[in-house]
């Protein structure tokens, strides 16, 4: 048993050792890259504009204002309602106060009779992938790129 654990442990810090000592042969291989110049930098680069002022304003602030027409300060069960009652006006398309199922499945139907290509009534696995919500991605940040070093050499 002490046979064992003598080579377990040589075995170890001969490992170790070897770690040790190809992290130093290789961290000598390589040459320090030379900063790049400040004023090189500052040539190739446009000059920023000043970011935009940030609003007072909370998201909920912004909301209620949108909400109060009137700007007096309240909501008024009106003015909550407005929204709706203009969605509503879209979609009763013979304007006569009732929404039918067909005026209410008219945007589905549109997209149903568009995905179906063939005309077959059915809508086969790959016209069926027509239908799906295609969502919006999320903006990246728009960052320069990385400047280049240039070789003084």
């Amino acid at each position: 048993m002490g046979r064992f654990l003598a080579g377990v442990v040589s075995a170890l810090l001969l490992t170790t050792a070897g770690l040790f000592w190809w992290r130093s042969s290789s961290a000598a291989d390589i040459a320090p890259v030379p900063a790049p110049r400040a004023a090189a930098l500052a040539e190739e680069l446009p000059p920023l504009a000043d970011p935009p002022a940030a609003s007072e304003k909370t998201r909920e602030e912004k909301r209620f204002s949108r909400y109060d027409r009137d700007k007096d300060g309240a909501v008024g069960r009106e003015e909550y309602l407005l929204s709706r009652r203009k969605a509503f006006a879209k979609l009763d398309t013979n304007s006569d106060g009732r929404l039918s199922f067909e005026e209410y499945t008219v945007k589905t139907a549109a997209k149903y009779v568009a995905a179906d290509a063939d005309r077959s009534g059915a809508l086969t696995p790959i016209e069926f992938a027509r239908t799906r919500v295609v969502r919006k991605a999320k903006p990246k940040p728009n960052c320069p790129p990385a400047a280049a070093p240039a070789d003084d050499e």
